[in-house]
């Protein structure tokens, strides 16, 4: 066993302290709002909330947690996330994995046309005009059809699949398996790590999304509940946008209420990603670099 040098002691203690400086950095602000979330109103006013709760509040929780509306609005976001994810990474790898293909014709144009998007689009008020002419204002297609496919995301993904062996799929082809079935038993299950991350990266983008909701929907059993935390935030009256919520609460829960609304919003995302983040780092870097 060799012995460590008294260089590479003291660089190990310096890297420790870094990354301890590092996730000291990252952590206090979300721990910071937690313990806001948690906190009476004179002591967030006179900043005595740092890490640990001051003068223990749960009514903002209370105020919003026995709100119907506040669960109708969460059920509706668990729904378009979990829908607009699925459809999101079935259109992105179709699109993706055809645009890796270097037989493909007219693929540099089909690939320029997808860049071309990134950098330019019809505008806002096209874009509503189109949805209402298409009748989808107030429909759960209205918030996940028009941002469907991410080009970032699916140059990511094209760049995975151009960096897997071509001799894969000539061998599939040998043995006459067709494109799709290629596709479902062979390069998808390579595909994990890149899945994963499309997943996460897009779940979380259509869970904190409340511009479509704000533009397309206007009855209230649809809002998201980003949309929902937003006229909180905002102060809405009794009976309009916040549901049971009255000006009385509002005013009683203002001092920590958007500590609360961060933690309510961030939670769910929290949970899942233990789960993906294994795969996280990988997809980012075999999608990132062609092998």
């Amino acid at each position: 066993m060799m012995k460590e040098s008294l260089q590479y002691k003291i660089f190990k203690v310096i890297n420790v302290i870094i990354l301890l400086l590092v996730v000291y950095v990252t952590l206090f602000p979300f721990l910071n709002v937690v313990a806001q979330s948690f906190s009476g109103q004179a002591e967030i006013a006179a900043g005595k909330v740092n890490l640990i709760p001051k003068g223990f509040n749960v009514d903002t929780y209370k105020t919003i947690i026995h709100d119907k509306t506040f669960w109708i609005n969460y059920k509706n976001t668990v729904v378009y996330t979990i829908v607009a994810t699925l459809i999101s990474v079935v259109m992105t790898t179709m699109f993706a994995y055809v645009l890796s293909k270097k037989r493909l014709i007219g693929r540099k144009f089909f690939t320029s046309f997808a860049i071309f998007t990134m950098f330019f689009n019809g505008g806002l008020i096209p874009n509503y005009i189109l949805i209402k002419s298409l009748g989808w204002t107030n429909t759960i297609w209205a918030i996940v059809i028009p941002g469907a496919i991410s080009i970032f995301n699916m140059i990511i993904m094209k760049t995975f699949f151009e960096s897997l062996p071509e001799e894969l799929e000539e061998a599939a082809s040998i043995d006459g398996s067709s494109t799709y079935r290629t596709l479902l038993t062979i390069i998808l299950p390579l595909s994990k790590p890149i899945l994963a991350t499309m997943v996460l990266f897009y779940a979380v983008g259509s869970w904190n999304s409340w511009f479509s909701a704000f533009l397309y929907l206007d009855k209230q059993e649809l809002f998201p509940v980003t949309i929902y935390l937003r006229n909180l935030l905002a102060g809405a009256s009794s009976g309009q946008s916040a549901g049971a919520t009255s000006a009385d609460d509002l005013t009683q829960i203002a001092a920590n209420i958007k500590a609360v609304t961060m933690v309510l919003t961030v939670l769910p995302i929290l949970m899942v990603y233990p789960f993906v983040q294994k795969h996280f780092v990988t997809g980012i870097m075999l999608g990132s670099v062609k092998q």
